[in-house]
């Protein structure tokens, strides 16, 4: 959900104090035009912008046809238009330009590392292609998760634990700290029954004992994919598993084959690059 909040941050750390810029009168319209292909998200972020500007935008094509986030864009295609106060239209568009290219940029990454996904488990006979997914951590940008984990999912991947509300994981620290039994036991006790725990391991054979434990997911971390495919195996099939440590979209084919339900990524959220887009003011389509 995008607050008004929100908006008054980004506006406010744009516009700053004193704009002189954008003090130009009368009315305009506007267009946010993709400057290369990709996956398009964000949009509602943008919207938000416009409208709390008293600005009236939708998210549609030069046809007037609606563009969602998810959807394809080629590069000349316009994702927005817009139209009011050219000082409210001026004012708004790096924000909304910025918003969409990043959450843009993510969501093209998921679909490519999705793809791969796809690919790797086709090519194996441990994997099953509907099955595997690619998932986002939550190693991003502070204050834009909700945005970020958006457009992992209009990529085609999975938004994984949200904050550390939504699952217990039990980390290399806890279990230097406490012992991986008394983790989970510990854990498991303070939760919800509807709370899923998941426990990290740095060896195949590890992941058995995390599952004896009471895992109800096990995370291969840092090991190679022959290493996961190991792992995977040995585990009860009432037992999900993960696999993640510094994997990029190159490395995801060959994670996907291993049989592993699902495959994190932080670079999906810190390493994305940027969808370039631009805003055009005064122009019909």
């Amino acid at each position: 959900m995008i607050t008004d909040a929100d908006v008054e941050r980004w506006l406010r750390e744009d516009v700053g104090h004193h704009d002189v810029t954008n003090h130009v009168p009368g009315e305009t319209t506007g267009r946010l035009v993709a400057k290369e292909s990709g996956v398009v998200a964000g949009l509602d972020a943008a919207l938000a912008v416009f409208d709390y500007l008293g600005v009236e935008a939708s998210a549609a094509d030069d046809d007037g046809d609606p563009v969602t986030d998810g959807d394809r864009v080629a590069a000349g295609e316009t994702v927005v238009r817009a139209e009011g106060r050219a000082r409210d239209v001026l004012r708004a568009e790096r924000v909304a330009v910025n918003l969409v290219g990043h959450a843009s940029g993510i969501a093209t990454k998921t679909r490519r590392a999705a793809t791969a996904a796809r690919e790797g488990a086709e090519q194996s006979d441990h994997a099953d292609p509907d099955d595997v997914r690619v998932a986002a951590t939550r190693k991003t940008t502070p204050g834009l998760r909700g945005i970020e984990k958006r457009a992992v999912v209009a990529g085609g991947g999975d938004t994984h634990r949200l904050d550390l509300s939504h699952a217990v994981m039990v980390k290399d620290n806890h279990v230097t700290e406490l012992g991986l039994e008394t983790a989970v036991e510990q854990f498991r006790e303070q939760v919800s029954f509807t709370t899923k725990i998941e426990v990290e391991v740095e060896r195949p054979t590890d992941g058995v004992r995390a599952a004896e434990a009471g895992a109800d997911i096990v995370l291969f971390d840092n090991l190679p994919p022959a290493a996961v495919r190991d792992g995977v195996a040995a585990l009860p099939s009432d037992t999900l598993s993960e696999a993640s440590g510094g994997i990029e979209v190159a490395d995801v084919p060959a994670y996907a084959a291993t049989g592993v339900d699902a495959i994190s990524m932080g670079a999906l959220t810190h390493s994305a690059s940027v969808l370039d887009f631009s805003f055009r003011t005064g122009e019909s389509s």
